[in-house]
């Protein structure tokens, strides 16, 4: 299971054509211990220590309730001031979700809820009137989409946080319309960040490695994609776009999910809104098509070139069609995957040793690279 786009608002099935991700899980035994608490009633009466005791415990008592209150209206302030920006996409295929950018009407959303579709219809938590959008523009290679909804807006654009600023532990919301249920909101913490993440191909998306991202706890499900991963303050501060999934069960790994770096959807979803195009991805690149190759044992050994760009840091450097990449910046590329993971780790302009096996030998070849 994952955060991509839900086939339908309908439950009965429970399936949905939503994004994968293969992560491995592992499986312990959790063992339930129950703490029991022996209260002693003492017949003869209470001695002084004994009142100090129960007035401790009820002191204790009133300020965790105290904390659990003010936890709770924290709560119900951020989904008040941040739920009406996030909207339902419905597409040809399914439904997703998005977050209001601006007050131009741009939102935005995954690019594998818009898929291939440039047109959609968008429901707004606070108005029953769907209205239409159309797709300024869509950026496969950090999963990030803008569309735009014409005409007046119901509620404010969501403000955005700066991911460069979180905490792992911080307290997080994900709000967006899992399997077609209308906003929605899941709770947890971010549980990890900077993860480098491969997303898998499907019908709707080729298929990528995301840099930067953020391991959250809260629930994420299909129909979450592209929804909004919230802070305390009420500020946008990731996308939500994948779920674990346990290899072992073959269903979802239960709070280990993904969301893409509110930094990295500013520096995107600007580029979209002011060029109608992404010109300055961010990300390296070697400047090749390449397939993976497998000694006679099926074992992968590495990335076959089969071209290389025009003027792209591979021919600048001198890799040529033919050569089988092993290793880039000390890190083994056994297949495509293990490349691209690699790559998105790094920036353009950085210099790394490229390890290549030519004819029958090794050759190390340091090259520049490009931008994506």
């Amino acid at each position: 299971m994952s955060g991509g786009r839900s086939p339908a608002p309908h439950l009965a099935s429970g399936t949905g054509s939503g994004r994968t991700l293969e992560a491995v899980v592992d499986r312990h035994l959790v063992t339930r211990i129950g703490v029991g608490v022996a209260c002693a009633a003492v017949i003869a009466g209470c001695t002084p220590g004994d009142t100090a005791s129960t007035g401790g415990a009820q002191a204790t008592t009133i300020e965790a309730s105290a904390a659990a209150s003010s936890l709770e209206q924290g709560y119900e302030q951020v989904v008040h001031d941040t739920l009406p920006s996030v909207v339902q996409i419905n597409t040809e295929d399914g439904l997703g979700s998005g977050v209001l950018y601006d007050d131009k009407g741009h939102i935005v959303t995954n690019a594998h809820v818009v898929g291939r579709e440039t047109r959609f219809q968008v429901s707004f938590a606070n108005d029953s009137t769907p209205r239409s959008a159309t797709l300024v523009a869509s950026h496969p290679p950090e999963d990030l989409a803008v569309i735009k909804v014409d005409g007046s807006l119901p509620s404010s654009p969501a403000k955005f946080g700066d991911s460069g600023r979180l905490r792992v532990g911080q307290l997080v919301l994900a709000m967006g319309n899992p399997l077609g249920l209308s906003s929605s909101v899941s709770n947890g913490i971010v549980s990890a960040l900077g993860r480098t993440v491969a997303e898998p191909a499907s019908a709707a998306s080729p298929g990528t490695t995301i840099a930067d991202m953020i391991q959250t706890s809260a629930a994420i499900n299909p129909g979450n994609s592209g929804g909004a991963l919230v802070d305390m303050s009420g500020a946008v501060i990731g996308i939500p776009t994948l779920a674990a999934t346990d290899q072992q069960l073959g269903g979802a790994a239960p709070g280990i999910g993904f969301a893409i770096s509110v930094n990295t959807v500013k520096r995107i979803a600007d580029q979209i809104i002011r060029d109608g195009k992404v010109t300055e991805s961010g990300r390296a690149a070697l400047g090749i098509t390449g397939r993976t190759v497998i000694d006679r044992s099926r074992k992968e050994v590495g990335v076959g070139v089969v071209t290389v760009v025009d003027g792209g840091a591979a021919q600048k450097a001198g890799i040529r069609a033919g050569d089988v990449i092993t290793e880039v910046g000390d890190t083994a590329t056994p297949a495509i995957a293990e490349l691209n993971r690699v790559l998105a780790a790094r920036k353009p302009g950085d210099r790394v040793p490229v390890e290549v096996l030519r004819g029958t030998g090794n050759t190390t070849i340091d090259v520049v690279l490009g931008e994506l």
